[in-house]
């Protein structure tokens, strides 16, 4: 086992052991790193003050009521005579959560969303520091399988200990590293941090230092501008998108950001603790063609064909020139063979 202490090469070393020896190494790690093994965190209630798991379950509240209306609709459609297509949306089996520490909020908005969509398994890591309380707010929620387990070796664990379907949240650069190391074999959400904002317009200064002063508190390496023109955000495609001023009018412009707050009564924090929009969102670049957390992230589609043997003649000329065309002649005579042998 050999550790190299740069953030991309840590984390996929981390992670490439965790791949190899399971349990044991996350043990190893969680011990050089976080000091202590592996373990269930026990929920503190004394860390959650009743006005604080009120407000938490207010914003669950949004949330839940928020995902549940972008739910799918199932399509069915018989595109020829006895040729029918359905599409079903189906909630994963098993989904792991990243919650970096003490970060209460995005516990709902990585878990609610997975609750509405029906996931069976939804298990939990933080950092050890803090786990009390992400495990109080857990419970408050209704989920009960949290392990103090933070850093690379947590994305490790719950990609190849626990096996779950997807792994969601943010964290730091080890922990995207880790997440986008394990996208290998385990999907992701998106590489969420450090957090981001840009401000646009004309507004008043104060507004805009206050946006870009409450995005510092996120930690030194986030990014947080003032620009001049939409096409400058839009270069930057940034997590958070403010738009003051004159600049409100661009709303309907904008294609590359995770999130827009328009106006100056839509500060980022609003969004972060209590609109019930999700804020685990694109950074780096990524809102060029991704967006944030939703309903979607816990789904996966199933499309299920259904064909008549009036059907199946129909269509059989299609599949009979194309897989000519492309020199799989078996694939013709799975057609003809069934329509000779039901003759």
């Amino acid at each position: 086992m050999s550790f190299c202490p740069v953030g991309t090469l840590a984390a996929m070393s981390i992670v490439s052991d965790v791949k190899e020896r399971g349990v044991e190494a996350v043990r190893e790690w969680a011990l050089r790193l976080d000091g202590v093994e592996p373990a269930r965190a026990v929920a503190d209630t004394t860390a959650l003050a009743p006005q604080t798991r009120d407000a938490l379950l207010q914003l669950a509240d949004r949330v839940r009521r928020w995902h549940e209306a972008q739910r799918p609709s199932d399509v069915t459609l018989e595109v020829e005579p006895g040729v029918l297509l359905e599409r079903r949306w189906l909630a994963l089996d098993t989904v792991g959560v990243y919650v970096p520490r003490n970060l209460i909020s995005t516990l709902v908005m990585c878990a609610v969303p997975a609750q509405v969509a029906g996931v069976r398994g939804i298990v939990v890591c933080t950092p050890p520091s803090g786990a009390g309380m992400i495990a109080a707010a857990a419970e408050a929620l209704g989920l009960d399988d949290v392990w103090a387990i933070g850093g690379p070796q947590a994305i490790g664990w719950l990609a190849y200990v626990e096996r779950v379907d997807k792994i969601v949240g943010p964290g730091n650069d080890y922990v995207n590293e880790a997440k986008l190391e394990v996208a290998r074999d385990v999907p992701i959400d998106l590489p969420g941090g450090p957090s981001e904002v840009v401000v646009l317009g004309d507004g008043d200064s104060e507004l805009i230092e206050l946006e870009l002063a409450a995005q510092r508190e996120h930690g030194h390496d986030a990014v947080c501008r003032a620009v001049d023109t939409l096409e400058d955000a839009e270069a930057i495609a940034p997590e958070h998108l403010v738009l003051l001023g004159e600049a409100e009018r661009d709303v309907d412009r904008v294609r590359n950001a995770g999130t827009v707050f328009v106006g100056r009564w839509s500060p980022v924090a609003a969004g972060d603790y209590a609109t019930g929009g999700n804020h685990v969102l694109p950074t780096n670049g990524w809102a060029r063609s991704v967006g944030g957390l939703g309903l979607e992230t816990f789904l996966k589609p199933l499309t299920v064909q259904r064909l008549t043997r009036e059907g199946l003649e129909r269509i059989a000329p299609t599949v009979e020139a194309l897989a000519a065309a492309e020199g799989m002649p078996a694939h013709a005579e799975a057609v003809r063979r069934r329509q000779r042998a039901d003759a």
